[in-house]
C-alpha cells in the first residue's frame, strides 16, 4: 500500500515521523510531503520516504525575510499556488493521501479537489476547531474541508463528539488514541545551556498562543510568589502572542529574578533539556483536544499541572494535578502543593511515569491505521 503522508509545514514533525516509521513496520509504502527541514527539526526518517515538496522557495527566504509578516506573505503565495497549479504526482500516484494538517484552508481546498479520484483522502483532526479559533484566515473554511475526506482519524470522544456536534456523519470518523512520543534526547550541551534550578522550577514549554493560558499560570504565579512561595518559573518555546505585557507584570511586582525565558524555534534536545532540568510541567490551557506535548513530556517522570479541558480531564486520577480550566486563582491553588512539597512532586511524577509506560505504542497505532486505509479502499472499490 503506497501511502502519502502530508504535513506541509511540518507542524507535528515527531508524530509523523513516529507514526510513518511504524506505518513501515506494517508493510506500508510511505513517503511523508512536508517543508524542507529546518536546524531545529530533528527527525530522522526511519524506513520511509522525506519529500520537501511544499515551501521550498520560501524557506529559502527564510533568513532573509526572518519570521515577520514578509514571510508569513511568501509562504502563503507559495502554498497557494503549489495548491492550485503545483505538481500534485507524488498525491496522485497514491493508494491513501493522509493530511496531518492544513495550514492554509482556502489553499487546501483547491488542491483536496484536485486529488478527487485519484487517492482516498484521509484527514487526522488534532483539533475539532482549526488552530483552536485562533487561526483567522488560515483556518477559514476548514469545516468545509472536513467534507472533502473518506474517512477523519480523531484521538479521543472529546474531538469525535465535537465533530459529530458539527453535523459530520459519525460513520466516517475514527478514533485512535494519540500513543505517547520522546524527543529527541538533550545532549550534554543541550543540558548545559540551561541553568540548573536554584529553586523547584515549573516549566511551560512549545509554542505560546493564547488557548494555551501562559497568561492564567503567570498570573497563579504571582498570587503564590506574593504568598511567600519560593519557585521559578521557565518558559521555553516560540511566543505567537504578545508576551511583552505578561513579563512587564511580573518585572513590576518585583519577581523578574524568578522566571527564566528561552524563546524561539527551539530544538527537541534543548527542550528534552528543559524537562530534564523542571520539578514540575504546567499545561494550563483554557481549550485542547490531545495534547502532543504533554504525551512527550510523560516520560521524564515529572510532576504535571494541567487543566481539566479536553484529553486531560479523562487522564487517570493522580497522573496530574488538575484544575478547572480558565481559572487562575484554582490554577494557583492547584500548585501550592506541588511547589511547597517535593514528596508530592515525586509521588505525582511517578505516576506520570507510570501511565507512560501503561498507554499505547506506534505499532499499534499503526495497525489501526492501515485497518482504516484498508476498509476505505475496500468501500471504494
Amino acid at each position: 500500500m503506497k501511502v502519502a503522508m502530508l504535513d506541509p509545514s511540518l507542524f507535528t514533525g515527531r508524530y509523523d515521523d513516529s507514526l510513518c516509521a511504524a506505518l513501515v513496520g506494517e508493510g506500508a509504502d510511505v513517503t511523508l510531503l512536508a517543508r524542507p527541514m529546518r536546524a531545529t527539526d530533528a527527525i530522522e526518517p526511519q524506513g520511509y520516504n522525506y519529500s520537501p515538496h511544499f515551501f521550498r522557495r520560501s524557506e529559502a527566504l527564510r533568513d532573509r525575510l526572518g519570521e515577520g509578516r514578509a514571510f508569513r506573505l511568501a509562504k502563503a503565495g507559495e502554498y497557494g499556488l503549489s495548491c492550485a497549479l503545483g505538481d500534485l504526482t507524488p498525491l496522485a500516484a497514491a493508494d491513501v493521501v493522509h493530511v496531518q494538517w492544513l495550514p492554509l484552508a482556502p489553499a487546501d481546498r483547491l488542491m483536496l479537489r484536485r486529488l478527487k479520484g485519484y487517492a482516498v483522502l484521509v484527514h487526522t483532526v488534532h483539533n475539532a476547531y482549526a488552530y483552536h479559533a485562533d487561526a483567522g484566515v488560515q483556518g477559514r473554511g476548514y469545516r468545509a474541508l472536513l467534507d472533502e475526506f473518506d474517512a477523519l482519524i480523531v484521538h479521543g470522544d472529546t474531538t469525535r463528539i465535537a465533530l459529530v456536534g458539527q453535523g459530520i456523519d459519525p460513520a466516517r470518523i475514527h478514533v485512535t488514541p494519540h500513543p505517547p512520543m520522546q524527543l529527541a534526547a538533550a545532549t550534554p550541551a543541550d543540558l548545559a545551556a540551561i541553568p540548573d534550578p536554584a529553586m523547584p522550577r515549573i516549566l511551560f514549554f512549545g509554542t505560546i498562543r493564547p488557548y494555551k493560558g501562559i497568561d492564567l499560570l503567570i498570573d497563579a504565579c504571582l498570587q503564590l510568589w506574593q504568598s511567600g512561595n519560593a519557585f521559578e518559573l521557565a518558559l521555553a518555546g516560540k511566543p505567537f502572542m504578545d508576551v511583552a505585557p505578561l513579563l512587564e507584570k511580573v518585572r513590576a511586582a518585583g519577581f523578574a529574578d524568578r522566571v527564566l525565558t528561552d524563546f524561539g524555534f527551539l530544538t527537541e534536545g534543548r527542550l528534552d533539556a528543559h524537562m530534564a532540568k523542571a520539578d514540575m510541567i504546567a499545561f494550563p490551557y483554557r481549550h485542547i483536544d490531545s495534547s502532543g506535548a504533554f504525551l512527550s513530556a510523560l516520560h521524564h517522570g515529572k510532576a504535571m499541572l494541567t487543566s481539566d479541558a479536553g484529553m486531560f480531564g479523562q487522564l487517570p486520577d493522580g497522573v496530574a494535578t488538575r484544575f478547572p480550566a480558565g481559572n487562575a486563582p484554582a490554577l494557583a491553588q492547584a500548585l501550592l502543593p506541588l511547589v511547597q512539597s517535593a514528596a508530592i512532586r515525586q509521588e505525582q511524577g511517578a505516576q506520570a511515569r507510570a501511565c507512560w509506560t501503561k498507554m499505547g505504542d506506534w505499532k499499534g497505532m499503526a495497525v489501526a491505521t492501515i485497518g482504516i486505509y484498508k476498509a476505505v479502499l475496500a468501500a471504494r472499490a
